[in-house]
C-alpha cells in the first residue's frame, strides 16, 4: 500500500523464510513429479557444499549439536538482521515524511531510486563473495568495515538530515540530494546484507542452518519496525501528545537526526564487538566446484543468466509486479495526500505482525508439491483487484473525513483490506519462494477525481497486470515443467 506497509513485496527487501526450504536435508522419496539427483559435474550439485557447515570430518557417529549449543551465534544473526532492517525502515519512512511536505510526486518517483541497490545487489555479490582477507574471515572481511562505514554515515547524515529535509531554514525538501544520500545508505546495507546472508550459512552447523531463515524474517521484520513504524510514531508530534505526553509540545519525542545519531552508535558498538570477539568457522571445507577469482565468479554469474530457463524467470517476474506498482507505491502517499496522519498508516502495521508469521506457515502447505506456481498464477488475479479497491478507498477517504479526523470504522476498513493484501501478497511471494527451494533443493469532487493521475494510473496497472496473468501467466506456470538440466550451468573448462 505504501512504502510503509507494503515493504514485504519490495525487491529492497529480502523476503522471510527465503533459505527456509531450500536448506532441508531431511532424505525420502521424491514428492509425485519430482526431480531426479542432480550430476556431480555442474554447479549447484554436491560438489558446491561451501555454504553448509560440516558437523565434524567424517565422523557421522558424533551427535548433533542442539540449538541450545549455538544460541550465542544465532542471538547475533538476529541481531546483525535487525540492523539490517534499521536502514529499510528509514529510507521507508522517508517518503510519508516528504508527502507530508507536499512534495510532488515526480520527486517521490525519483527518490523511489535509493532502493534499486537491494535489486542489483547480484552485481557486486560475486565481489562480496570472491575478494576477502583469509586470516580475517571471509564474511567479516566485508561485514566489518561495511557496518563501520554504516555507522559513521548515519551519524555524519544525523548532522545534515534535516537540513536536506528543509526543516532548518524553512526551504523545500531537497530531493535530489536526499536520493543520492540515501541511495548510498541502501547499497551499503545491501552490500552488509550479502555478507549476513553468506555469514549465516556457515556460522550455524547443518542441524541448526535453517534457524538463519528464522532470524533473517523476524531481525529484519524487527529492524524495519523500528526504523518505520516505532520512528514515525516517535517522530509524530500528535502522537507523542495524545498517547505519550501529559504537557503538549511542538515536537515530538525523538527527531530524525536523533534516531540517526543513535542507531550509528550502536552499529560502531556492535561492529567492534563483532570484530573482536566472533570468529569465523574453520571447519568449513572448501567445495571442488568454488570459484576462483572474481573473473571465474562473473563468468558463473552470466552463464547462468544466459541460460533459457533462468532468462525467462527472471524477465516474467521483473514484469509480474506492473499491475501492482499503483496499488503498492502510490496509495499510502494518496491517504496521506487525503488527511490520513502518517503514523496512524505506520501502526496499520502493528496488527499485521502476526498475520506476517503465520501466512507463510499455511500457504507453505500449499506450495509444498510439485507445482508451488500454480498457487502464484491463482492469486494474481485477486491482487489485483484489490488495487481496484485500494482506488476506490483513496476516492471514499476524504467523504468519511469528521472535524479533522476520521472514524473508527474507517481505519478498521483500511486494515481489513491491508490484510487481504497481505494475503494474496504472500501467496506470490510463498510460491515463488517455494520454487525457488525447489529448485536448490533438487540442485542440493466527481470531475476533479475522474482525472486524478492515481486513479488513472491505478486502472492501467490492472489491465496490464490481467494482461500479464492471461498471455505470460500460462508461461510460468510451464517453466515448473523444465527438468534439473534446464536450471543447471555447466562450468567450462
Amino acid at each position: 500500500m505504501s512504502p510503509t506497509i507494503s515493504h514485504k513485496d519490495n525487491s529492497r527487501q529480502r523476503r522471510p523464510g527465503t533459505f527456509n526450504h531450500s536448506l532441508d536435508m531431511k532424505s525420502g522419496p521424491l514428492p509425485p513429479g519430482g526431480w531426479d539427483d542432480s550430476h556431480q559435474e555442474l554447479v549447484g550439485g554436491e560438489g558446491d557444499k561451501e555454504a553448509l557447515r560440516d558437523t565434524g570430518t567424517g565422523d557421522f557417529s558424533k551427535a548433533p549439536r542442539s540449538c541450545r549449543a549455538e544460541l550465542s551465534s544465532i542471538l547475533l544473526l538476529l541481531f546483525l538482521y535487525v540492523l539490517q532492517g534499521i536502514p529499510l525502515g528509514l529510507a521507508g519512512s522517508i517518503p510519508l515524511i516528504l508527502q507530508s511536505k507536499n512534495v510532488s510526486y515526480t520527486d517521490q518517483a525519483f527518490f523511489s531510486f535509493v532502493f534499486w541497490p537491494f535489486s542489483l545487489k547480484l552485481l557486486w555479490a560475486p565481489l562480496v563473495d570472491a575478494v576477502y582477507f583469509r586470516n580475517f574471515g571471509r564474511r567479516k572481511s566485508w561485514l566489518v568495515p561495511t557496518q563501520y562505514i554504516l555507522g559513521l554515515f548515519m551519524i555524519y547524515l544525523s548532522t545534515q538530515v534535516d537540513r536536506l529535509l528543509g526543516n532548518t531554514d524553512g526551504r523545500t525538501p531537497d530531493v535530489i540530494a536526499l536520493t543520492v544520500t540515501f541511495f548510498l545508505f541502501e547499497f551499503l546495507a545491501a552490500t552488509q546484507d550479502i555478507a549476513v546472508d553468506g555469514w549465516a550459512l556457515t556460522m550455524l552447523s547443518r542441524e541448526n542452518v535453517g534457524y538463519a531463515s528464522t532470524c533473517n524474517s523476524v531481525g529484519q521484520t524487527a529492524g524495519y519496525f523500528l526504523g518505520n513504524v516505532l520512528f514515525l510514531a516517535l517522530e509524530s508530534a500528535d502522537f507523542c501528545n495524545k498517547y505519550l505526553r501529559f504537557q503538549p509540545q511542538p515536537r515530538g519525542i525523538v527527531t530524525l537526526s536523533d534516531f540517526l545519531f543513535f542507531w550509528g552508535t550502536v552499529f560502531l558498538i556492535t561492529t567492534t564487538l563483532v570484530a573482536l570477539l566472533k570468529k569465523e568457522n574453520k571447519e568449513v571445507s572448501v567445495g571442488k566446484e568454488e570459484t576462483q577469482g572474481i573473473t571465474d565468479t562473473y563468468k558463473l554469474l552470466f552463464a547462468i543468466i544466459k541460460m533459457p530457463a533462468v532468462l525467462t524467470f527472471c524477465l516474467l517476474i521483473l514484469t509480474a509486479k506492473i499491475g501492482f506498482s499503483a496499488a503498492d507505491a502510490v496509495t499510502g502517499l494518496k491517504l496521506v495526500e487525503e488527511g490520513v496522519p502518517k503514523e496512524h498508516l505506520a501502526l496499520l502495521a502493528v496488527p499485521m505482525v502476526p498475520l506476517q508469521i503465520i501466512l507463510p506457515l499455511i500457504i507453505s502447505k500449499y506450495t509444498a508439491g510439485p507445482q508451488p506456481l500454480n498457487i502464484f498464477y491463482k492469486a494474481m488475479p485477486y491482487r489485483l483487484l484489490l488495487g481496484l479497491e485500494y482506488a476506490l478507498l483513496v476516492w471514499w477517504t476524504p467523504k468519511v473525513e469528521h472535524q479533522g479526523g476520521f472514524p473508527i470504522y474507517y481505519y478498521i476498513i483500511v486494515l481489513l483490506s491491508y490484510a487481504l493484501h497481505q494475503v494474496t501478497l504472500y501467496s506470490m511471494y510463498v510460491s515463488i519462494m517455494a520454487f525457488n527451494a525447489k529448485l536448490c533443493k533438487k540442485l542440493g469532487g466527481s470531475c476533479v477525481t475522474a482525472l486524478d493521475g492515481y486513479y488513472v494510473e491505478s486502472i492501467i496497472c490492472v489491465f496490464i497486470g490481467f494482461g500479464w496473468w492471461f498471455f505470460l501467466g500460462p508461461k510460468l506456470k510451464k517453466l515448473q515443467d523444465e527438468g534439473p538440466s534446464s536450471w543447471k550451468c555447466k562450468r567450462s573448462n
